[in-house]
């Protein structure tokens, strides 16, 4: 499915040890375009590429792209026809539509900014502030900022927060198409109490993680056919055996996460350090991916 086209030499990625390679973010940030290739993720949400991407429009009828100026309004057509849907049905809620922020750079790839995932055309970030104008100019979209729903100390949900947020992380959440959602530990641990007791399951889906405040991070599962997408593990189904994660598990995010037990007085050894995916070269990310990036 994806067309292996030899790298130009002026790339160096064939003729460079690894140590010496470019990095792969300055490379797939330097793409202006999709690869004219058949619609393929390739390899892991933070260690991949993506084939044949589709732009989200600018505006739509339901949405605006935001922060047009990072050139990351991109998907899969799975991602960019659920952010169509999902902002549609924000309109059920009281809303005027989303403002979608980061999706991905028009190959994937690593990013020379910001997120570690994002790579593969599946990821995508829609803020929490209800639109108040889906005719935003370009530079607007770069002024405007979201607004947080979770306090200072990180232990609840601000004034913000609303019903129509948890409506429409329902939403997100009960979509097949979804594989999880990440937000502040605050917004899950709210959602917690306040779900009704009968319809749970989908909570499951609702991953806390730090630095959502402002944004919850929409990940789909990988679609139908592809075969060169790596399905993140542990999925949904295996998720506490059908729980949905209002448990202990998230109590630990308001225990050891915000108030850090006291370390052992024996030191330990440093753990090795992980490298980062702006550390990556071609040779990290899976052998498509050149042909991704040399592909007209």
């Amino acid at each position: 499915m994806i067309r292996a086209i030899p790298l130009a030499l002026a790339l160096g990625l064939t003729a460079l040890p690894a140590s010496a390679e470019k990095l792969a973010n300055k490379l797939f940030g330097a793409m202006a375009a999709p690869s004219q290739q058949a619609a393929m993720p390739i390899g892991s949400y933070a260690r991949g590429c993506a084939a044949g991407m589709v732009q989200l429009p600018e505006t739509g009828p339901t949405w605006q792209a935001m922060r047009l100026s990072r050139n990351r309004n991109y998907g899969q057509p799975a991602l960019v026809q659920f952010l169509a849907d999902l902002s549609a049905g924000a309109t059920q809620i009281g809303w005027r539509g989303l403002y979608i922020g980061d999706m991905s750079q028009p190959r994937g790839g690593p990013m020379t900014s910001g997120h570690a995932s994002h790579q593969i055309g599946l990821d995508a970030d829609i803020w929490m502030l209800p639109p108040r104008s889906l005719t935003l100019s370009r530079a607007e979209r770069e002024k405007i900022s979201s607004i947080p729903v979770r306090s200072a100390d990180q232990r609840s949900v601000t004034a913000n927060w609303t019903p129509q947020h948890a409506a429409l992380l329902q939403m997100a959440a009960s979509d097949p198409r979804v594989d999880r959602i990440f937000v502040a530990a605050a917004v899950k641990i709210e959602m917690c109490k306040t779900a009704t007791r009968r319809d749970k399951a989908w909570l499951q889906k609702i991953r806390p993680i730090a630095g959502h405040d402002t944004h919850f991070h929409v990940r789909l599962k990988c679609p139908d056919g592809a075969t060169l997408c790596q399905t993140q593990k542990p999925t949904v189904a295996e998720l506490s055996k059908g729980g949905n994660g209002c448990d202990d598990t998230l109590m630990w995010w308001v225990t050891d996460y915000l108030n850090p037990p006291k370390p052992s007085k024996k030191p330990k050894d440093p753990a090795p350090r992980v490298r980062g995916a702006r550390e990556y070269t071609m040779a990290d990310l899976p052998a498509q991916c050149v042909s991704v990036l040399s592909a007209p």
